[in-house]
């Protein structure tokens, strides 16, 4: 880390204000200074041995966060393909993909569930360490599922080792023992499958499989330890009964109803809410390499969820729900590093603005990250994760799936990817003594 200042930038600060040129300065890990151009000069003083960053124009905005991140996962186009990769392999792939995400701008990604019991863990630790690059992470548990729905891959004839793609579990007391052994293991949050998925047969989108008591254990023992459950909860019910225990991070809730809304609404200020798209639009119009045609997708109930999706996810906005993009990439139809398809998935089908798009990916990241007075926007004092982008992202939310148009990736002060043109000639800057902030 070191003193790197950028100029001639346009800021898009991540908080919904207009984007404006000016200059910002990190110092160590911290944004230390912003100035808008043509503002008020700082103070006098000098300061020596800044690295120059000449933006050219180029938007400077927060780093990405994904919130629905599923690293371990190998772009298999089944469950049982993610399953059965030998643990050797499978730890060299997520990190692998840790990278990856990382290269792609997602400096942050919150752990939607791993593939096997200490997974996410491990990488986590690693990357803290500084053994690999990757984002900051939150590591998740295995999805906790009961028999029968998914996650459940196990086969009568094949014995599985205890835990398989997915920790089955038989009643409240199970339920402790998996909680426990998970939080052992130190993941910051608990996931659990609620409901059903049109990927399983007999067990579809609209179907509610665990029971209250079960989802209760699971949240004393979780909370009792400070950390966080999750939930995969597309039905109704499921949204419903996640809200009623008191789950923090609701993934997909495509169906609701007026009661779900208002629940919803009710807690907004202490839920998430992030619906991973790309599964039901990847499904419904380019599934057919994998062996989903249009019409097999409209029979296996996909039209009918996005359609009721497009209309829970936009009522929620509506009220003022954090919806964050983001969710369940690592299939052969969606794979890493094709995340940022999801920012024109909430303008195409969720009618949101872009700026709108880009604030649930940064701002609302950094709340969802627990780190929402240090993460997630521009402004002086926040932790330096920093974007440098080739053009105008709200005029193309395309550009953040190039890579090449990515030009400079910050994370805590330290760039992963350099900048094509910098100075580090040491220079006396007397304009950023005092604190001159963008308004």
């Amino acid at each position: 880390m070191a003193n790197v200042l950028f100029t001639n930038v346009r800021i898009l600060d991540g908080t919904g204000v207009a984007a404006y040129p000016g200059d910002v300065l990190v110092q160590g890990n911290r944004i230390a200074r912003i100035s808008r151009i043509g503002g008020s000069p700082p103070q006098s003083a000098s300061m020596s041995g800044v690295t120059v960053i000449d933006g050219a124009g180029a938007t400077l905005m927060p780093g990405l966060c994904e919130a629905h991140t599923h690293m371990a996962w190998n772009n298999s186009a089944t469950l049982d393909g993610i399953q059965v990769m030998p643990t050797e392999e499978h730890v060299l792939w997520t990190a692998g993909v840790a990278r990856q995400y990382l290269m792609h701008g997602w400096t942050s990604c919150v752990g939607a569930a791993t593939a096997k019991p200490r997974l996410d863990v491990v990488i986590r630790n690693a990357i803290e360490a500084g053994q690999i690059p990757g984002p900051r992470y939150l590591a998740a548990s295995q999805e906790i599922t009961v028999p029968g729905t998914l996650g459940d891959e196990t086969l009568p004839h094949i014995q599985y080792p205890e835990y398989s793609f997915g920790a089955i579990v038989n009643g409240p007391e199970d339920m402790r023992k998996v909680v426990r052994m998970f939080l052992k293991y130190g993941v910051d949050s608990i996931k659990l499958n609620l409901s059903g998925d049109n990927f399983v047969m007999g067990a579809d989108a609209k179907t509610t499989w665990m029971s209250d008591e079960e989802v209760a254990m699971a949240v004393r023992e979780t909370k009792m330890r400070g950390k966080r459950v999750s939930v995969h909860a597309r039905s109704c019910e499921s949204v419903k009964q996640a809200l009623r225990h008191g789950c923090e991070v609701i993934y997909h809730a495509s169906f609701t109803d007026e009661e779900a809304l208002d629940m919803l609404e009710a807690q907004k200020d202490r839920i998430f809410v992030a619906p991973g798209l790309s599964v039901i639009i990847k499904l419904l119009y380019e599934g057919e390499p994998f062996g989903i045609d249009h019409a097999k997708a409209v029979k296996m109930g996909y039209q009918e969820e996005l359609d009721a999706a497009v209309q829970s996810l936009r009522a929620m906005h509506k009220r003022g729900v954090r919806v964050l993009p983001g969710g369940d990439y690592g299939f052969a139809w969606a794979p890493h590093g094709t995340n940022a398809m999801d920012l024109q998935y909430f303008v195409k089908y969720l009618g949101m603005t872009p700026m709108e798009t880009i604030v649930a990916a940064t701002k609302f990241g950094g709340q969802m990250m627990k780190m929402g007075d240090e993460l997630g926007t521009i402004r002086e004092g926040m932790l330096a994760d920093l974007l440098l982008v080739d053009g105008d992202p709200l005029a193309d939310l395309g550009l953040l799936l190039d890579t090449k148009r990515l030009l400079a990736i910050m994370k805590d002060g330290r760039f992963y990817k350099e900048p094509p043109i910098r100075s580090s000639q040491p220079r006396t800057l007397s304009r950023w003594t005092a604190g001159v902030a963008a308004s």
